[in-house]
């Protein structure tokens, strides 16, 4: 009889040759998984997010949270300001699916539609804004002090007399739109009583609104109005922190459900699955995702044709523009030439399935 004495490899050597098997299954099922190479096709529009509605813009260099942006607008292009109900109808008309707008509660429990924590930079008043009744920031002036010409010119002045809406009256003046409301303070007692106001209205109107701003007052809003869509800087961290440990997985974590996401452009290729597998992702989760300029820094937009040649190609998301008047047009031709080459596509199809035919007959 004879013996064969097999071969006998190192046990450390098989034991690295698995783990490199290993490894590799691993990367691959990474890859896989989050390639947005593999992903389906994206289908459908992306949606534009009208920061302030359409308003006056300004060099964003060297801003800082005390600069008054209303002394350093570019020379005005259109006649619009912002937080103002003409500037949300300027936005909506020009393709706006979604406006942005600011709140302050005031002194006598309403909540005023306007930007700044105090009232010197834009208007003739002075002192903290919600220390005025909302019948006091009625009577100011909000386009007093916007000037492109380091004070030279007021082109608005005397024509923003009026014009600071109450949230109230925007919601009424626009009853069937979709609205971002940002609460400015960083006080619960404002978040409670803005639920509180918000709980009046029916479950269909709180599904087009939803908010976002400090942690506090967010946190006090989402406790009584748990189904409303929410955003701060907390909720960002508390799904998108998981997200980064185990997105690779394409589990999503239950903080990323029914919630908004405002994703920096500099930041997103960073998430697992960015774009297209993340954007379904949270799609599934019911979950609204934006994309804002850059570092998203001093609300960056997507403001010029130049700056929509940055996002991923088919990108369905939210798209934040501070120059609606500008975007809206460009995304509606786009929209237009695409249906029209997949209406060519379908008619070629369908023109060769004819010969074809013809030819078999």
């Amino acid at each position: 009889m004879k013996r064969f004495n097999r071969i006998q490899q190192p046990a450390g050597k098989g034991m690295k040759q698995k783990t490199i098997w290993i490894l590799a299954a691993v990367l691959a099922f990474i890859y896989l998984n989050n390639s947005s190479l593999l992903a389906k096709k994206p289908t459908g529009d992306p949606f534009l997010l009208a920061h302030r509605g359409l308003g006056q813009t300004f060099n964003v260099a060297g801003l800082t949270n005390k600069t008054c942006t209303a002394k350093q607008i570019y020379p005005p292009e259109h006649p619009y300001l912002e937080n103002t109900i003409p500037s949300m109808r300027a936005a909506f008309k020009a393709g706006a699916d979604i406006v942005e707008f600011d709140v302050h509660l005031t002194k006598d429990g309403k909540f005023a539609v306007f930007h700044d924590w105090t009232l010197d930079c834009r208007t003739e008043g002075t002192g903290v804004t919600r220390d005025h009744t909302m019948a006091e920031l009625k009577r100011l002036d909000i386009g007093y002090g916007y000037t492109a010409d380091g004070g030279k010119t007021f082109p608005f002045r005397g024509k923003g007399i009026g014009l600071m809406p109450s949230l109230e009256e925007v919601l009424s003046a626009f009853p069937d739109r979709s609205f971002l409301i940002h609460v400015k303070s960083n006080d619960p007692q404002e978040g409670i009583q803005l639920a509180k106001y918000l709980s009046t209205l029916p479950p269909r109107r709180l599904s087009q609104l939803a908010v976002y701003g400090g942690d506090e007052p967010v946190a006090a809003l989402h406790e009584r109005l748990p189904n409303l869509r929410i955003m701060s800087k907390a909720s960002m961290k508390k799904c998108l922190i998981p997200y980064l440990a185990a997105g690779w997985t394409g589990i999503i974590p239950s903080a990323c459900e029914k919630t908004q996401l405002h994703i920096p452009e500099k930041i997103a290729p960073w998430l697992w699955g960015w774009p297209n597998r993340f954007l379904d992702r949270m799609n599934d989760a019911d979950t609204r995702v934006v994309i804002v300029g850059g570092g998203g820094g001093f609300s960056s937009g997507f403001d010029s044709a130049q700056d929509l040649k940055r996002l991923p190609a088919g990108f369905t998301g939210g798209i934040w523009t501070n120059r609606i008047d500008r975007i809206g047009p460009l995304l509606q031709q786009d929209t237009i030439r695409q249906d029209q080459d997949s209406l060519s596509e379908l008619l070629s199809t369908k023109a060769v399935e004819l010969l074809v035919s013809s030819s078999l007959k």
